[in-house]
């Protein structure tokens, strides 16, 4: 999943207003409360969080397929925002399958003429980085879901060495969890043989507990919204970030 870096368009005026160093694209199941609040908070100054929805309100294997019926739709519309990249941002269609996120990045690009990322890019791009090969996985996904993440992650050499599952099926309802609970779920399943935490969705709330939960458990902990704004940064060439986003970002 290695990408070419990111060269910011200038097809649109600068200037000083919102977006004048990076407009950020994204593409977000329409049920997810959660990835524009997240993600805003951790682009830096000077850069803007333009989005587009597509439809997924379950978690059936073919609702996730259906989100991607209409990518092409959804890129060409954050095209006409000026937006400089586009991130496919969903955790469990981006890893779908081995082929998912690389058929994602060429659809939005071919249909937008505009670089792409996935949330599954990040990811991996994120464990490569810090080295870690074995994981603890804490999502609130079905059984179904978490398999596949699990396979996933396995054929790109990052091992789950145990994980935990709550059985919600739609963003609101992944939303409506309170931080501290993913908190406590992490902490429980405290493990001395993984390399790294990994709290995957773009609809739960955890990014006020990433640093609390590196210093608590003394490892370094991952989760979706951060893996994908860490990759878009590092794909367009910044190094800065707003404060408390873990320690991902010292790579």
């Amino acid at each position: 999943m290695s990408m070419p870096p990111v060269t910011m368009s200038s097809t649109h005026s600068r200037g000083g207003g919102y977006g004048w160093r990076m407009r950020l694209g994204m593409l977000l199941p329409s049920s997810n409360p959660v990835g524009e609040p997240e993600i805003a908070a951790m682009l830096p100054p000077g850069m803007s969080l333009h989005t587009t929805r597509l439809k997924l309100a379950g978690s059936s294997a073919e609702e996730l397929l259906a989100m991607t019926e209409k990518v092409e739709e959804g890129a060409s519309l954050l095209a006409d925002a000026g937006v400089d990249l586009i991130a496919f941002n969903c955790t469990a269609v981006s890893t779908f399958d081995a082929a998912m996120a690389e058929s994602i990045r060429v659809r939005i690009s071919a249909a937008s003429g505009v670089p792409a990322i996935s949330t599954a890019d990040g990811i991996l791009a994120g464990f490569k980085a810090c080295g870690a090969k074995r994981v603890v996985l804490v999502t609130p996904y079905i059984d179904a879901i978490n398999e596949r993440e699990i396979v996933f992650l396995a054929r790109h050499g990052i091992e789950v060495v145990s994980h935990s599952g709550r059985g919600l099926a739609e963003g609101q309802g992944m939303a409506s969890i309170e931080p501290g609970e993913w908190y406590r779920r992490a902490l429980a399943l405290r493990n001395d043989r993984a390399d790294a935490y990994f709290l995957s969705c773009t609809a739960i709330r955890v990014l006020p507990i990433i640093e609390a939960l590196e210093r608590d458990l003394g490892r370094l902990v991952l989760t979706s919204n951060q893996a994908l704004v860490w990759h878009a940064l590092r794909t367009s060439g910044f190094r800065d970030a707003a404060p408390g986003l873990g320690s991902l970002f010292q790579f």
